[in-house]
């Protein structure tokens, strides 16, 4: 068991070293990109990766205060449901209005893996290879439909 201060450390080296790892790969658009903070161009509308002692996940969040417009934004995600998964190479959990860890309200398209733990550095390359292909499938596909939000 490590202690919050170990936890937290290896939580920080663990995205230090995912970050330098994708630096140099630019975004679909050719533009330079800090992977770990993901900027939609989209106030609420925000994709997020995770990794615990349990799990590592990818997803996109929308947390637009005013759960109807939050429930329109995932209603718009729903109708690009095909070419999420198709440019993404495999189908997501779709979670409409579910709580945060904080009690917020928001609504989530998501997967994750399972087995994996952050803490154990062995387990990196493969939390790595499960994150990597999925935010580039992101931006991919952010880059196609984003003008619909706007």
């Amino acid at each position: 068991m490590y202690s919050r201060q170990e936890a937290s450390q290896l939580r920080k080296d663990f995205w230090t070293s995912f970050g330098q790892y994708m630096r140099p790969l630019r975004n679909v658009d050719d533009e330079t990109i800090n992977w770990l903070n993901y900027k939609t161009g989209k106030k609420h509308i925000y994709f997020r990766m995770d990794a615990d002692n349990k799990e590592a996940n990818i997803a996109i969040e929308l947390r637009h205060p005013d759960f109807e417009l939050q429930q329109l934004y995932f209603e718009q995600f729903k109708q690009l449901e095909n070419i999420l998964h198709e440019t993404i190479g495999e189908k997501w959990i779709w979670q409409l209005h579910t709580m945060d860890e904080d009690g917020k309200l928001v609504s989530k398209i998501s997967t994750t893996l399972n087995g994996v733990n952050v803490f154990k550095k062995e387990d990196w390359p493969v939390i790595i290879s499960f994150l990597k292909p999925r935010i580039l499938a992101l931006d991919n596909f952010w880059s196609m439909v984003k003008v619909g939000f706007e």
